[in-house]
């Protein structure tokens, strides 16, 4: 497959910069899968598209303030993006991290990095894609240092000035209502739309709901680099199934009833984790770099909520796997052509 497979052209002015006033207050594109038809709804009448005993499984991550900046023993600028730990924090504060680097020149080994409040990072080594592997000295835990030096990791299109990732609105607009395990450095954007009243009326109407973990990470934010899509490699991200979500997937699946993947982040974790699941009930903390395009057999996920991704982007080509790359680029189509809002900000789709 080539890249271009997975183009569209979206005018600038439809990437939303900000959210909707209100969560549920966004559209809702809704694709039919048996008969190809395409329909527009708010996010608000989710539950008329779902039957009772549908189980919808949501990512229960939360974003942390995973960038931060400092500046080399050169006195040049440096942007570390946390990706992921590689160990425990010590007593002294140290842990080591897998991070992006931004700065004028790459990082050296052994060079340092100044951070905030006297804290520095040495770097490690290189991995051979790019990233950076760090010894991180902050001297506290380092979600409290993140909470004061950290700023949130705003996708490049979100236009902000240079304080605003600090700012009180994406602090918590960039984040579900139900994210709880600290741990992404991007949302699951697919459940930004999701307000109390929403989750209430799915309750009350027979809708399961069960929670799942992937830490996002950083390869959200990366472009598909090669043309042959089939050449692309995924960065790694965490996730984690707990045995009560095992459990209740395998009940639905046995009795026929429907799996609701919140996001693209679900569909990842459901589909890395579905021989485990079978295999045994308590799937616990995993490494995944799955990677879902046109001609992946889906094992687990019979819906998708999302949202609207970038052109050429690995989220694109999930969405185009399961439901086909020509129902969904037309749909794409008429989306533009009725001016939604696209991306992390945007409105969502349905997908059955």
């Amino acid at each position: 497959m080539n890249i271009d497979d997975f183009d569209y052209q979206l005018p600038k002015h439809l990437i939303a910069q900000y959210p909707a006033k209100k969560r549920d207050e966004s559209r809702l594109l809704v694709l039919n899968r048996t008969d190809s038809s395409v329909a527009h709804e708010r996010f608000s009448k989710l539950e008329d598209l779902l039957k009772p005993g549908d189980l919808m499984v949501l990512n229960d991550t939360k974003v942390i303030p995973a960038r931060i900046f400092g500046r080399k023993e050169t006195g040049g600028k440096v942007e570390l993006l946390l990706d992921r730990p590689l160990g425990e924090q010590s007593d002294e504060g140290e842990q080591e991290w897998l991070v992006l680097v931004r700065a004028s020149k790459p990082l050296r080994k052994d060079s340092r990095v100044d951070l905030p409040m006297g804290a520095h990072a040495r770097c490690l080594d290189k991995t051979p894609d790019g990233s950076y592997k760090v010894r991180l000295k902050v001297g506290m835990p380092m979600t409290d240092y993140l909470l004061r030096n950290g700023r949130i990791p705003l996708p490049s299109y979100i236009q902000r000035d240079s304080d605003a990732g600090q700012s009180e609105d994406d602090r918590i607009r960039y984040q579900t209502i139900y994210a709880e395990k600290d741990g992404a450095v991007a949302a699951p954007t697919a459940g930004l739309h999701f307000t109390q009243e929403v989750l209430s009326s799915l309750r009350k109407k027979g809708i399961d709901m069960e929670m799942v973990t992937l830490h996002v990470g950083p390869g959200t934010f990366l472009p598909v680099r090669t043309r042959r899509v089939e050449d692309h490699r995924m960065h790694v991200e965490r996730y984690n199934v707990s045995q009560r979500t095992s459990e209740a997937i395998g009940r639905a699946k046995k009795e026929g009833r429907r799996v609701i993947a919140v996001g693209t982040t679900v569909v990842r974790t459901l589909e890395s984790a579905w021989d485990d699941m079978q295999a045994r009930p308590a799937v616990g903390w995993g490494l995944t770099d799955i990677f879902i395009k046109p001609g992946y057999g889906f094992k687990v996920v019979d819906a998708l909520l999302t949202n609207f991704h970038l052109p050429k982007s690995t989220l694109i080509m999930l969405v185009c796997a399961f439901a086909g790359t020509d129902f969904v680029l037309n749909a794409y189509s008429q989306a533009v052509a009725e001016e939604y809002r696209f991306y992390s900000y945007g409105d969502a789709m349905f997908i059955y």
